[in-house]
């Protein structure tokens, strides 16, 4: 927990690491994930490094491994269980792993080489086919087949003749020619048209198309082909024609001269397909084979290339020392976690047998420390929810702790409903029961991924709702009356207030508790459920939730700068308890808290028979600013106490302005004495310059300044400026003053946005469901159906979904503007450690694994 609260307290540390161990102790720290590395060579280009020659040769084997990562999803393939976390191998090992890589690409590489050919030979000869067979009759049509509607200027006879034989071609003394072969669909009509414009009529084209699909050899799609064939005379029309065919990627085919060849071609062609398929088979069983041998080892090759690489970049950020025999390295650790690297080193040099030992040294320094929360996968989405406003500075007051209560607690103020409750905590706990299942951890759809890491949230918010739901008594707009209702109507009729010809005459009528017997007592837990039939239901849920919400946001904000104090007493700034803490929370209880104390007076004082004389609270509180004349104070002695407070908060005003750059400029100048014989006993105290270097990075990290403990007069009054202390402070007073106002005003929408929940959920059933209830015939039955699904449709989206994220928006908006603000600065830097099980793969990223 008080890492939770604070975060763990850090210390920088040198490695040194001998040459022949490096890896290996690198590797062991990998697989703890304790320390975060510092580069000690940042002035040398990332190519210029030792080890970028075996970087290079793990980004070729990643390459590698990407290539048959995509093959064995290509063959859809099931990876093996990824439970398993191989070590990262060892030097000697590395050139053992490339060459089986290279030699597997290059096998695999070669079959489906093959395999590509036999298949484009296959489709080849399967579209020589269907040209021969279309193309049988395209020679000699039948008259009943459709003519040809060409105009032909050189032979203007073929105009009135449909039908033209070959034979009456040859007898003009022209070359006859044939082209066949096939074209895509879309393709034809224009290149039908360049065919008419650049050959001029010397060309005759017949086409048919294909029956069935024929895959595309450049994009693997299914496509539609078109058979054609073009008669043509003259060679140098010949060569045009080819020339389009060129330009339109058309597949060209040889055209048998007579029935027979054409025979002969299509026996010949059923053969070598049949002898195709068989090879092919082989072909591709062969190839499965060598992929699903691949497929057993290629996740411990990545796992062992992702780590091989991570451990090489990290020795590029090592120095070595004057005999090139030691690398040198510097790391933030944990202070807790020191005994464990130093056993890690241990491990890593006895498996590398170096006869000399790695070890680690504790080193000061006066660098701010990285921030580290250990977390777990409860507390880890709150943490997040804290961390997206900023880091905490190190070994300040984390928020986290609290915002796992105050968070969904202020989330369902605002969503407060039995019934959605109860559906959130459903959906968070199936979400949680499952959340070991892969296929919900590692789906692409980053909306699901934002709700499943965020699982423990979406409970802890719907239990509040259900807790809220039961103050408000509100179930889907409808209240549930568990122990009975506290008012009576019998007592009015027993009263003789009501008769029958009053209830005949007035719509509606008033309860009066002052009658003995009509109100018994308060609901045990929550609202009355009477309030959901009253008329004047509204009006005292605005009441009720406008005050509750006052209430619970002075208190939320006292709380966030009482924690403040924790941060001064650990930084040692004592003066800022009497300087800033003091005045803030002075000047908030005296204004907003005695608010709070009024509200609660007038629930407590007055009862239902003297209600109606209550006064205003609002006027009241106006008027204490404005030093008006009370005409019904609520206590004795109510303007004297209201003046005192209003004198405090402004006089807490100029202490919280000046205070502080009073306090310190006295302290570098008039207090320089005192301070240094306080100091002076301070080092008379510490025994050797060892203890007072450590002594003082403690204090570096706990918030004392080194020149606080060592500098002169002089150099504090180098790092002193009393002017940008006053600015500081008088931006920070004005901000706090003016924000103690409009941060409790924005508490307000706890109101707002409950009443609005309420109000949609109660449309929501007055317009859907209570049409559907309504009808009482066996009809009405059947027609329930699909009024409750939409009723549920709409629930979820709207109320549920909508909603849901309006309400989370505004309790995020709340913690991180007017919770943290009052002692949370977010100015820190995460601690990130060398951990290969953080390290993303990019394999994962491209959806490989």
């Amino acid at each position: 927990m008080s890492s939770l609260l604070r975060g763990e307290e850090m210390c920088l540390a040198q490695l040194f690491l001998q040459s022949g161990s490096a890896y290996d102790c690198i590797s062991e720290l990998g697989e703890l994930g304790l320390v975060e590395f510092r580069d000690l060579n940042p002035n040398v280009n990332a190519f210029q490094r030792k080890h970028v020659n075996e970087i290079k040769k793990c980004e070729e084997m990643e390459r590698i491994l990407g290539y048959l990562l995509r093959e064995v999803k290509k063959a859809h393939i099931s990876l093996p269980e990824r439970d398993m976390n191989p070590v990262a191998p060892s030097p000697k090992h590395i050139m053992t792993i490339m060459e089986q890589l290279q030699k597997l690409e290059v096998e695999l590489g070669e079959v489906t080489r093959n395999k590509e050919k036999l298949q484009k030979n296959l489709l080849e000869l399967t579209e020589y086919t269907h040209m021969l067979r279309i193309t049988r009759n395209f020679v000699q049509r039948t008259t009943e087949q459709e003519p040809l509607q060409v105009h032909y200027e050189e032979f203007p006879f073929l105009e009135k003749d449909t039908r033209m034989d070959y034979s009456s071609m040859q007898r003009l003394g022209a070359k006859l020619g044939f082209i066949s072969g096939l074209i895509q669909r879309a393709k034809i009509e224009a290149f039908e048209r360049m065919l008419w414009r650049v050959c001029k009529g010397y060309t005759i084209l017949s086409s048919a198309e294909v029956d069935e699909y024929l895959e595309d050899p450049d994009t693997g799609e299914p496509t539609k082909s078109v058979v054609f064939l073009i008669s043509y005379w003259g060679d140098q029309i010949g060569q045009k024609v080819k020339k389009i065919c060129d330009c339109y990627h058309c597949h060209l085919y040889p055209y048998p001269s007579s029935n027979d060849e054409r025979n002969d071609v299509v026996e010949g062609l059923r053969t070598r397909i049949q002898d195709l398929h068989t090879v092919l088979h082989r072909t591709e069983d062969y190839l499965r084979q060598v992929l699903i041998k691949a497929s057993e080892s290629v996740y411990t090759w990545v796992v062992q290339v992702k780590k091989m690489k991570a451990i090489y970049y990290i020795l590029n950020l090592c120095s070595f020392d004057v005999t090139n025999k030691c690398l040198i390295s510097e790391v933030w650790c944990p202070v807790n976690d020191i005994p464990r690297l130093r056993r890690a080193l241990e491990d890593g040099s006895r498996k590398s047998g170096a006869t000399v030992p790695s070890f680690v040294n504790r080193i000061p320094t006066t660098d701010t420390p990285p921030t580290l929360i250990r977390t777990n996968k409860f507390t880890s989405g709150f943490q997040n929810i804290v961390d997206a406003y900023g880091v905490g500075s190190y070994r300040e007051v984390n928020p986290a702790p609290f915002t796992i209560i105050t968070f969904p607690f202020l989330f369902a103020v605002m969503f407060g409903d039995l019934g959605h409750g109860v559906i959130m905590s459903l959906l968070a706990f199936w979400m949680v029961r499952y959340e070991n299942n892969r296929k919900l951890k590692n789906t692409r759809n980053e909306i699901w991924n934002t709700f499943f890491e965020g699982r423990y949230i979406i409970l802890m918010m719907g239990l509040f709702s259900i807790y809220t739901g039961l103050i408000y008594n509100d179930c889907f707009s409808k209240s549930l009356n568990i122990f009975g209702s506290g008012w009576s109507v019998k007592a009015m009729f027993e009263a003789k207030k009501w008769t029958n010809d009053v209830l005949g005459a007035n719509d509606i009528l008033t309860l009066d508790p002052n009658v003995t017997g009509v109100f018994k007592g308060p609901y045990p837990f929550g609202i009355d459920p009477i309030w959901n039939l009253a008329s004047n239901r509204l009006t005292f849920l605005n009441s009720y939730k406008m005050k509750m919400s006052v209430i619970l946001g002075i208190i939320h904000m006292s709380f966030g700068v009482v924690l403040s104090t924790y941060n001064h007493r650990h930084f040692r700034k004592k003066y800022n308890l009497y300087l800033v803490f003091l005045p803030e929370l002075l000047f908030l209880l005296c204004l907003f808290g005695y608010l709070v104390f009024m509200i609660f007076y007038k629930w407590l004082v007055f009862t239902a028979k003297d209600s109606r004389h209550a006064p205003s609270i609002l006027i009241h509180f106006i008027n204490m600013f404005l030093h008006a004349e009370e005409l019904e104070p609520l206590y004795p002695g109510q303007s004297g106490l209201q003046g005192f407070l209003v004198i405090i908060a402004v006089l807490s005003v100029p202490v919280l302005l000046l205070g502080k750059p009073v306090y310190l400029y006295w302290l570098q100048n008039g207090g320089r004495n005192r301070l240094g014989m306080y100091r002076g006993y301070e080092r008379v105290r510490r025994n050797s310059d060892e203890e007072l270097c450590l002594l003082r990075s403690e204090d570096m990290e706990e918030g004392s300044s080194h020149s606080e403990l060592t500098s002169s007069g002089e150099h504090l009054s180098e790092e002193f400026n009393f002017a940008d202390e006053c600015l500081h402070q008088a931006i920070h007073t004005i901000e706090y003053c003016l924000g103690c106002v409009s941060n409790t005003a924005s508490y307000l929408r706890l109101w707002a946005l409950s009443l609005a929940h309420a109000q949609l959920s109660e449309v929501l059933w007055t317009m859907v469901m209570r049409v559907g209830l309504r009808m009482d015939t066996t009809l009405g039955v059947i027609f329930l159906v699909p009024v409750f699904s939409l009723f549920a449709v709409l629930t979820v989206s709207i109320l549920l979904v909508m909603e849901g994220l309006s309400a989370f928006l505004h309790a995020l908006r709340l913690h991180w503007v007017e919770f943290q603000n009052k002692f949370y600065s977010g100015t820190g830097v995460k601690f990130c450690p060398f951990s290969f099980s953080l390290m993303p793969s990019s394999f994962e990223h491209d959806g490989l694994l």
